[in-house]
């Protein structure tokens, strides 16, 4: 497995037994964990609007991507921004 730490880094800031807290940083921002993060199949969350998505207020979600590639595509994908 491919590490490198400028794309991600994960710093733990507090242990209790083999729990532990920590930041998940990445390109994007900062997480702190434990979290909830909701995954994004085929580009949405299933059961949530977008904008009832952006209310909670989530720190991050989880997109698969590769659902993405296959339809619609990465050119459409691309010509929308993404």
């Amino acid at each position: 497995m491919r590490s490198d730490p400028t794309r991600l880094r994960f710093e733990v800031v507090a242990r209790d037994g083999d729990a532990r807290a920590g930041v998940l940083h990445t390109p994007h921002g900062s997480v702190a964990t434990p979290c909830f993060v909701p995954l994004a199949t085929r580009g949405s969350v299933k059961g949530m609007l977008p904008d009832e998505v952006s209310k909670v207020g989530y720190d991050m979600v989880l997109g698969n991507t590769y659902h993405l590639m296959l339809a619609p595509g990465a050119e459409l994908i691309a010509e929308l921004g993404g």
